[in-house]
């Protein structure tokens, strides 16, 4: 387990597919999320039941709230190759009433340091969408610079087409 002053990041459990359901099927949180299939519960029950070990290729681990003790999110680290020394991030917080108070900003950094010291990664790459400006202003403050804009690459649950940022931080830039 990784922990911090305000969250610990742990593997997923199947009891969690509770919390992910009820995320995933919430439009405030989903609103910048990559569209998906519709899943039922039992199906999300049945993945966490099957979820493969993390590996070096693919890491998965909850953000749980210290002071709640709750699973309040998700956070990644996909796509690795050793060979590169790269892999991409994906995160969101869940809970709503958790979106302001540095949880996600602390679990980001949690997930950086161990990809860069643990998985001795160079760089760590995401995707934002380009109005996702609360992800944005946090991406930026961990040390994550702007490498290039996608155009009209995402398709919101709105049916609108979104730009995309692809955003990239090396290790010295990690800002602790």
């Amino acid at each position: 387990m990784l922990t911090g002053k305000l969250v610990r990041l742990r593997a997923i459990e199947p009891s969690d597919a509770e919390s992910i359901y009820r995320w995933i099927h919430d439009p405030e949180v989903g609103r910048y999320m990559t569209g998906d299939y519709p899943r039922s519960l039992a199906q999300l029950r049945k993945r966490g039941e099957e979820r493969p070990v993390n590996t070096y290729e693919n890491v998965v681990l909850g953000i749980e709230s210290l002071e709640a003790g709750k699973l309040i999110g998700v956070v990644d680290l996909r796509d690795a190759a050793p060979e590169i020394g790269r892999a991409e991030l994906d995160i969101y917080i869940g809970e709503t009433d958790h979106w302001n108070g540095g949880y996600g900003t602390e679990a980001l950094k949690l997930m950086c340091r161990y990809g860069f010291n643990v998985m001795r990664l160079h760089l760590i790459a995401l995707w934002v969408v380009a109005e996702n400006e609360r992800a944005r202003h946090v991406y930026r403050k961990v040390g994550f610079v702007e490498d290039g804009r996608h155009r009209e690459c995402h398709r919101g649950p709105d049916g609108q087409y979104h730009d995309m940022y692809l955003m990239s931080l090396l290790e010295p830039e990690l800002n602790d």
